[in-house]
Parts: C-alpha cells; structure tokens; sequence
C-alpha cells in the first residue's frame, strides 16, 4: 500500500444529476435525453428501458424512441442547480467538497463521530436530503474517493453502503476495468488476460509504471484501494465576489488600494457569512479602455482584508512603467493607464473552522506569517521568496524563487533523470549570474579540452591563487537544436591554497564561477 493511506470519505452521488437539474423534479422522469453536439450525455431510466444509451448518436437514439424527448445539455446549468444543494450539506456536514456536479465528498471522521459511526451517518444525511427533495441520493463509505463513489452506485435498497476499513482491495477487485474511466487502458489488460480491477492491482507495481506511466500507476493505486489522492476544495459561491466601479477613472495605486478597501471588507463578510475563508483569489482590474487585466493570488493560510488590498497594489504595480533614472518620485512611478473597475472573486475557498487560532493563542508559524507578510508589504510582493528545488543540469536552474504566499509552479521535475547534473553534496553558494574567472596552467599557460575530455595541462592558478586540488572535467551539453538555449562546456571542482573549494565552468575559452562550497 502507499505510504499515505487514503483518507475515509463519505461521497454523495446524485444519479442522472444533468437530468435532475434540466427538468428540476426528483425521478422518475418521462423518457428524456440530454444531447451535445448530436451525442447523448445522459437520459433516464425509462429511456435505458427502450434501448437509449450515453454516447449514442442522436438519430439512432430516436430510431429507437422516437417519442423521446430531447434537451440542450447545458453544464453550466448543472452545476448552478447543484449550488443549494451544497450548501445544505454543508449547513449538517462542514468541509464537502465538489467533485463534480452530482457528486460531493467529505471527510468521515467528524460527522461520523457527531453520529454516533460511518453508518448513522450516512442514514442521517439522506433523510436530510429527501426531506428537502433529493431522495434519489446514494451514500457510499469507503477508504478514499474512489472506492466510496463505487460503493455508493452500488448501494442497495438502504441507499448506502459502507465498506470497512482496508477492505477496498477486497471490495474492488471484482469490478470490470472499465470503472477506471480509462478505455484504452481497459482494452489493452484485456488483451494482456487482464479484466478486473483484481487482476490488474495484482501486477508488479513497478513493472505498471514503467509500462503504463505515472498515470498508469495512479490507476493501478486505485485498483489496490490507495486512493490517497487529496480533496481540491470546492467552487465559491460567485455571490462571494464583490466589485467596485470608480465615476473618474484612477491612475495611481495608492488611490485605487485606498478606494477598494471597503470592497475587501465586504468580502471578507461574505466569506464571513458563509463560515468560509479565501485560500485563492482573482483580482481583475478594468481600465477606461475596456481592457481587463485578471491575475490569480495565493495565499499560504487564508486571506484577510489588509491581504487584499496588498494584492491589488502589487497587481497595480506590475502594470505600471519602469521607473526612469531622471528621479521621478514612487508616485509617478506607479502611474498606469486610468482604473474604472476592480472586481474581487474568491476563486477557492475553505471552511473556517479549519483555520481557527488555538486555545491559547496562535502558534509559531502564524506569527512568522504576520511577521514576513508585512515586511514583504513593505519591500513589495517579490521582496520576499521562498526556494525551490527544480530540475535541471545548472545549479542556477536548479533554484526556483517564489514570492511568499504563492505556490511554486515546478515546470522542471527534479525527480527525473538529468544527465550531467551535479551530484552530491551541492555548492553552499550558487552564483546567479555566474562570475567570470581566470583558471589558467603552470605559467599562466591557456587549458583547453579536447573531444575526448583531455586537458591540455592541469589547472595550477584559480585568480591569483594556487590550485592544490582539482577533478573532472565533466561535459554538459544541452539544447543543442535550439541555438538561442544551448550551452556546452566542462564543469570543474578546484581547491584553491585559501582551501575555497570552486565549481567552475569551462566553455568556448572563457572559465565561469558557477558556486562555492563551504
């Protein structure tokens, strides 16, 4: 099993939820079918009974009925319907979570605990649900998402079924491939002798990856029940976002920062009335042109009002021209084109009691929150970073600086192989850009490396200083097609006289400082 067992999470499946929320009555429901571009998408029960199927072209779905009636699938429409519905989760169970529309997850352990177990729970939250209408609900308990939303399409005459702990394994291999989702995958195991879940967790889980890739290997921890994978949080409201228009258009930050302070206020109330908290939010500021400038904003607790602000600043900041040599103030500095409208939208939100102070107080890391947030309010939004490690062969690449609050986007795996990385232990100090040095032989004689990685004498003096030790050299070549990216070289370890050991680069002539150890 994953070393990070899967959470246990009662999963709520509404059946035919398109259909329920295009027709807004429970079931059942006449002969009906929802099509996109001339394909079926969903349709009842009395449908399926006359041979109507999901995929199906809409021609021959109506050879087959043709009083079937048939409606524009509008998702959007589906998930505006399925918005009251987590709300009235929530009002019983705090912290669902939406996977889709008509489908909702949330942890166990705390309505399961105010019930009485997982399955008192679950009977409690579909009579709560079919007295307020939704009576088709089916409740699945399981160890993870994946196994629970599986149990709950199998939940019997009760509408609920819970699964014991560790039992998903056992639960799951019967199942045919085809709940994975994934087709192709399904029709290649059954040509290999494979056609159940079973049968597919039973193979080599390295062998998986290598064969199948990481997505492979996710499926395959599916088939084995390690469904670990965490909850992404559900959609805001969009009656959370609040927006300010300004009659003259403002063109300094300062004034803008000023006049939306009361729109944060506001929507912090909102979340406030909701029992949520802001953890991602989207500013979009309008200029007297029409144009809108959006931009995404993390946070690493939660937003507050003064938060807000701050990121409307730094967002102002960014539009406006660099400042010139000629000494013009900070407030002709960040003058832009004029603002007539900032619009504030929570774009992922949480419950609140998550984000509670302690008993006796905040802890540790809140008050180093406080603390960096307002230096970095001081110093501007990338004052202040957080590091990273990201692949790459360079020890400059090989960084990734992040201003702190925002979630660092690794485009580079350090995971993966990279030949010619350095291995470790790495230098202490990375020059960034790297410093030119003078790495010449005995005599000042010039180093040069053949094709072969042969030197043409050993390094004797690094700057000025004597070289007791050195090794390599190893070659680094990359972006070869791409003549704007490439580089070739050697790398270089040097041990000077001061004891100062040096990882140097050697390319085209010229000897480059990349880092110094410690």
């Amino acid at each position: 099993m994953d070393a990070l067992a899967p959470l246990r999470m009662h999963v709520l499946w509404f059946p035919d939820w398109p259909l329920r929320a295009a027709l807004g009555a429970a079931p059942p429901h006449p002969p009906t079918a929802l099509v996109h571009g001339n394909v079926i998408t969903a349709c009842t029960d009395s449908a399926r009974a006359h041979g109507v199927r999901v995929g199906q072209r809409r021609r021959l779905a109506q050879g087959r009925l043709p009083a079937l009636r048939m409606l524009p699938h509008d998702t959007a429409q589906d998930e505006r319907a399925f918005r009251p519905v987590l709300r009235l989760i929530e009002a019983h169970a705090p912290g669902v979570h939406l996977l889709r529309p008509g489908l909702a997850a949330l942890r166990s352990r705390g309505i399961s605990r105010y019930h009485g177990s997982e399955e008192q729970a679950a009977a409690a939250l579909r009579q709560i649900l079919g007295e307020a209408g939704y009576p088709e609900v089916r409740i699945g308990v399981a160890d993870g998402a994946f196994t629970a939303e599986l149990a709950a399409r199998g939940s019997g005459d009760e509408g609920w079924a819970v699964i014991p702990p560790g039992d998903a394994e056992s639960f799951l291999a019967p199942l045919p491939l085809e709940v994975l989702g994934e087709p192709e995958l399904a029709e290649l195991l059954r040509r290999l002798g494979v056609g159940t879940l079973g049968g597919f967790a039973a193979l080599d889980a390295l062998s998986v990856r290598e064969r199948f890739g990481e997505q492979g290997a996710r499926l395959h921890a599916l088939a084995r029940g390690a469904d670990s994978r965490p909850l992404t949080p559900r959609a805001p409201d969009p009656q959370l976002s609040r927006r300010v228009e300004f009659e003259t258009p403002l063109g300094q930050s300062d004034q803008i920062a000023f006049a939306v302070r009361q729109t944060a206020d506001a929507v912090m109330l909102a979340l406030a009335d909701a029992s949520l908290v802001c953890t991602e939010v989207r500013i979009d500021l309008t200029d007297d042109d029409g144009a809108v400038t959006s931009r995404t904003w993390l946070h690493p607790t939660c937003f507050d009002a003064p938060d807000l602000v701050d990121r409307v600043r730094w967002q102002l900041e960014s539009l406006a021209p660099p400042a010139s040599d000629s000494g013009q103030d900070s407030d002709a500095a960040h003058a832009f084109r004029g603002i007539v409208g900032v619009r504030i939208a929570p774009v992922a939100v949480d419950d609140a009691a998550h984000h509670q102070p302690g008993l006796f107080g905040s802890g540790t890391d809140e008050r180093l929150h406080h603390a960096v947030s307002r230096v970095q309010t001081m110093l501007g939004h990338a004052g202040v970073t957080t590091a990273s490690v990201s692949g790459g062969r360079m020890l400059a690449d090989r960084q990734l600086l992040t201003p702190w609050g925002e979630r660092p986007v690794v485009e580079r795996d350090p995971g993966r192989p990279w030949p010619g990385n350095l291995p470790d232990p790495l230098p202490a100090e990375v020059f960034t850009p790297m410093r030119p040095v003078h790495v010449t032989g005995a005599g000042g004689a010039v180093i040069s490396v053949d094709a072969r990685g042969a030197l043409s004498c050993p390094p004797a003096l690094v700057d000025d200083s004597e070289v007791i030790g050195w090794a390599g050299p190893w070659p680094v070549h990359e972006h070869r097609w791409d003549a704007a990216r490439a580089r070739s070289g050697e790398r270089f370890q040097l041990l000077d006289r001061q004891h100062r050991a040096w990882l140097v680069f050697h390319s085209g002539g010229s000897w480059w400082a990349e880092g110094r150890y410690r």
